[in-house]
């Protein structure tokens, strides 16, 4: 019997990116299932967008009555396709267009990884390019000290800790034991604590072969010296998040390398004293900030 696999996208008034994203998942030479997508309480035209694919039985649009944020969009499309009967779950953001043989390459990497590594693997992701085809810097994962294992094995596969929401595939099983995205999180950080949760018993992989492409406005990574008054609001979810992932989950010299990293980028780029006093804020907020996963419902 074939396996099930789900795709989830969760967007936010970017119709003009939607689409594409949309056509090049049901464009799979692994044809894709199903094609879940959370609604994030758009704004803007993307409701008559999706609803252009109402012919299309793979596709189910989920309308969110608020916008919950990436986290939260992630969380309701992972619980939705395990409700599905889901056995993997391919999740991304609505600026990724992947490429035709994405999910393909996922599933016979994650296969011969497992079985190379003889374990189960909690997750894998794609290689994410910017637009231009260069790296994509806000999508790179973080590495295993022996990162190369399986590359030295012949797979064209590398070894991580942890990566962002551009093109994950997650098993069913990851899901059924440690539970959904923190929703509480809203934006940023969410995918490194929920990668890093799940990496309890042994740590993903990304596979090289299987490739998207990020359609971001900049090709950068977070960096707290780009902090301004328009993008202070993301950043203060970030700080916030990673402050107490940090405190809570990791170990207190990582919080204080993180507390002085943030410090210092911020000098750096010269933010505003007001702005560093915001960000100051959310990580003493985040001492205190907790959140549990909530756990999926067994269906089967």
């Amino acid at each position: 019997m074939t396996d099930l696999v789900a795709a989830v996208v969760v967007t936010y008034n970017r119709v003009d990116k939607l689409g594409r994203v949309l056509d090049s998942i049901l464009a799979q030479t692994r044809a894709v299932d199903q094609l879940i997508v959370i609604d994030n309480a758009s704004s803007d035209s993307t409701p008559e967008l999706l609803a252009s694919y109402g012919d299309d039985p793979r596709v189910e649009v989920v309308r969110l009555e608020t916008n919950t944020g990436g986290a939260g969009g992630f969380a309701a499309g992972m619980e939705k396709a395990y409700e599905r009967g889901a056995d993997w779950v391919w999740i991304m953001d609505d600026d990724c267009y992947t490429g035709e043989t994405a999910l393909e390459k996922l599933l016979d990497g994650h296969t011969a990884a497992e079985k190379e590594l003889d374990r189960k693997v909690p997750y894998s992701c794609s290689l994410v390019r910017y637009t231009d085809g260069s790296i994509c810097e806000m999508n790179n994962p973080g590495t295993t000290w022996d990162w190369g294992r399986l590359i030295a094995k012949g797979q064209n596969t590398v070894v991580i800790t942890n990566c962002s929401f551009v093109s994950v595939l997650i098993p069913r099983r990851s899901i059924a034991r440690y539970g959904l995205p923190l929703v509480e999180y809203f934006i940023w950080f969410d995918d490194m604590e929920y990668t890093l949760r799940i990496s309890a018993d042994g740590p993903g992989v990304q596979i090289l072969d299987s490739v998207v492409t990020h359609d971001m406005p900049d090709n950068r990574g977070v960096n707290f010296g780009d902090l301004n008054s328009s993008n202070a609001w993301k950043f203060y979810y970030g700080a916030r998040n990673e402050s107490s992932y940090r405190w809570h989950h990791d170990n207190k010299l990582d919080w204080l390398k993180f507390v002085l990293g943030t410090y210092v980028w911020m000098r750096r780029g010269r933010v505003s004293r007001r702005l560093q006093l915001g960000v100051a804020k959310r990580i003493l907020a985040g001492l205190k900030f907790n959140p549990v996963p909530k756990q999926v419902r067994s269906v089967r």
